[in-house]
């Protein structure tokens, strides 16, 4: 989820981020719990991070603190020189080698992309960064242009290389089991990317107020192929997984065997949570 940080919207923000590297600096790691007057237990929701909250992220994607360890979903933060080995916290690099590495890696963990995508993988280089790396880049011939078709029909001109290419041709035909995805599966993780691609709007809705909600709190997207198929709302009850609600994608027909195959799924789902039943609630197939 992106924030906008406030810390030229708000009186008091750099005597808030001070006062929590104080307390890091004087008492060893914190989370969000430790911070503040009690904020946490005031924030209605995870869309609703308290200011202490957002300073900490801050200062952690900033680089004055660092994540030393979890606890579920909750992370703790100390000062770098105690988390991260002197070697690697003494090492510098110039712009231009951290810029290189960023669009090199991004290519590869997407296989294609277009010079903002390649920016906003990371978001380490600026737009005008990744538009000068693709300049140089393709004029050292290290990477090619492609046009890729979008869901619509559209042609998009990307950026991608020739290993990548050869790679693509020689991959095998997608399986065609249906697949339950984590709501933060690489594949959604740039929405508008997916959208492009799969003609698929997906947003988690953990971070929307109850009442804003178009499907519910956690809804699993679901692909069959090589394409999005539908949207799962399940969840753990007990020793069952309980299935609330499923809502095929427009066009998508739910004959006998892909009905099947998506019971199937929800049932390896509950093996790997640890439960023992499917409990389907009526009127769950909203087809």
């Amino acid at each position: 989820m992106r924030k906008r940080w406030p810390a030229s919207q708000r009186d008091g923000w750099q005597d808030e981020l001070e006062t929590i590297l104080k307390l890091i600096t004087d008492h060893g790691a914190v989370s969000s719990l430790d911070v503040g007057e009690n904020e946490e237990k005031k924030s209605s929701g995870w869309w609703d991070w308290h200011p202490s909250k957002t300073a900490l992220e801050f200062l952690w994607r900033s680089g004055r603190i660092a994540v030393c360890h979890r606890r579920g979903f909750r992370k703790y933060y100390d000062l770098p020189e105690r988390v991260i080995p002197q070697e690697y916290l003494s090492v510098r690099r110039e712009d231009a080698e951290i810029v290189n590495w960023a669009m090199s890696e991004t290519l590869e963990r997407l296989g294609f992309a277009t010079s903002g995508e390649l920016a906003a993988f990371f978001e380490i280089a600026s737009r005008d960064e990744a538009r000068a790396w693709c300049a140089a880049a393709l004029a050292a011939r290290r990477i090619v242009e492609a046009d890729i078709e979008m869901a619509d029909g559209a042609r998009r001109r990307c950026f991608t290389t020739e290993a990548m290419l050869d790679r693509a041709a020689s991959l095998p035909a997608p399986s065609s089991r249906v697949r339950i995805l984590s709501p933060f599966d690489p594949v959604l993780r740039d929405r508008a990317r997916t959208e492009r691609l799969f003609g698929f709007r997906f947003r988690i809705e953990i971070f929307v107020p109850e009442a804003k909600r178009t499907y519910g709190y956690y809804v699993f997207p679901v692909m069959q192929g090589d394409r999005p198929i539908g949207r799962l709302d399940a969840r753990r009850v007990g020793q069952a997984i309980r299935v609330r609600a499923f809502w095929p994608e427009t066009g998508e027909r739910f004959g006998k065997a892909r009905h099947a195959g998506l019971l199937a799924e929800i049932a390896r789902m509950g093996k790997l949570a640890g439960t023992t039943s499917v409990e389907l609630l009526e009127d769950w197939m909203k087809a």
